[in-house]
């Protein structure tokens, strides 16, 4: 992200900072217990630095959709105590984002201190992107961090209405994220092979269509390869399909040659009658489907070829599980493509809640070169599109 000022190219210190955190962590059902803390410390970096640099911090963020409603089960509190724990310092915490309490708790932070505020969504203004409301959040400070990846596509109050008040810089880790990806779709070293799954074509088909005038090869899992393999006139069984995106697909099958692009799909799949954990499991041709057979996964012997073509690659985006992982007769595929890129000295880069919830999962984060805290601001990077909590900050030419 060259283009964007951050906080090592600016003179910051001492000054208090409101930082727009991505604490938007996941919650064990029907409680406020903490299941993955993956955002919050992946927030460290940034928190140090300006604290390293004296500032005072006032820490924002949003936590699931309360959708302007106050939620007790969706308080950032928790957060604060775990915040607390991980930086080993006390985090204050205010029961509502504008308040004169929370204006009155700022103006008395010291150097290095912390004021998490309470969940910005629990005012209709922090997704309407109303300026009323972002001005009442920029009296907090003196000058506005955006660390919020995962918020960064969204053009609301705390990650775009804000920087018309503050003078306003990335954080280290958007810095990184933005980075990381733009890199690879710009100048990634090759082979550049992308490995899509997920569940649904709709959701990846521009980022398909953008990787086929870039990678060399696109190697696809998941549910949403019923589709592509529908569109190839190979037999998908009973497995759903996106009717709407099978012209598409066909069309992206039939430009790769001129794209020169290999864009693979599986040779072999994992197969149940019923769409339950406990069915029996069956590894079949794609060509050996019966009416009824379901893909869960992709089949052992695509899951070789995938892990070959990775090992011959030097830059790898992985965005999708190969199949649903969480089932333990369906999870090799995903397992084999996360042990290759584990395995391997390419430049892997891998994005998507679900991608990093399957490479947690399988122990295997701290051997993967960039995991990305952001499913959907990833995915419109992928695609081209500008996102407006980037967008927003100040430009290096501005000084």
């Amino acid at each position: 992200m060259n283009s964007k000022l951050t906080i090592e190219d600016v003179e910051i210190s001492g000054q208090r900072a409101l930082v727009r955190v991505d604490y938007n962590v996941p919650l064990q059902e029907g409680t406020s217990t903490i299941s993955d803390d993956t955002r919050i410390k992946a927030s460290i970096p940034t928190l140090k630095h300006l604290i390293n640099k004296g500032c005072s911090l006032v820490l924002c963020s949003h936590l699931g959709r309360p959708e302007g409603k106050r939620y007790p089960g969706l308080s950032l509190k928790p957060i604060a105590t775990r915040l607390g724990e991980i930086l080993e310092q006390k985090i204050q915490f205010v029961e509502d984002c504008v308040s004169e309490e929370a204006a009155a708790t700022a103006s008395k932070l010291g150097k290095g201190e912390i004021l998490l505020l309470e969940n910005l969504r629990f005012h209709r203004g922090e997704e309407e992107n109303n300026l009323a409301f972002a001005e009442q959040l920029s009296e907090l400070a003196e000058v506005f961090i955006n660390d919020a990846f995962g918020a960064a596509h969204r053009a609301h109050a705390s990650t775009s209405g804000i920087t018309k008040f503050l003078p306003s810089y990335a954080g280290l880790l958007l810095d990184k994220e933005v980075t990381y990806l733009e890199n690879a779709l710009k100048n990634p070293k090759l082979p550049f092979t992308a490995m899509l799954g997920g569940a649904k074509v709709s959701d990846k088909i521009n980022v398909v269509n953008r990787l086929t005038k870039i990678a060399s090869n696109i190697c696809i899992g998941g549910g949403m390869a019923a589709t592509f393999l529908a569109a190839s006139n190979k037999e998908i069984g009973n497995s759903s399909i996106e009717a709407d995106f099978i012209g598409l697909a066909q069309a992206l099958l039939n430009e790769k040659t001129s794209n020169n692009v290999n864009l693979i799909l599986p040779i072999d799949v994992v197969v149940v009658k019923t769409f339950l954990k406990d069915s029996d499991f069956l590894a079949k041709s794609v060509g050996d489907l019966d009416d009824d057979d379901i893909i869960v996964d992709i089949g052992p012997t695509t899951a070789d070829y995938y892990s070959s073509i990775i090992q011959k690659s030097e830059t790898i985006l992985w965005n999708g599980p190969m199949g649903v992982y969480e089932w333990e007769k369906a999870r090799a595929g995903t397992h084999s493509v996360a042990k290759a890129l584990a395995n391997g000295s390419m430049l892997s880069i891998i994005g998507g809640g679900s991608t990093v919830a399957a490479v947690n999962f399988f122990g295997l984060q701290a051997q993967m070169t960039h995991v990305s805290t952001g499913g959907g601001a990833s995915l419109e990077l992928l695609e081209g599109k500008e996102l407006p909590g980037v967008a927003s900050l100040r430009d290096k030419t501005e000084g």
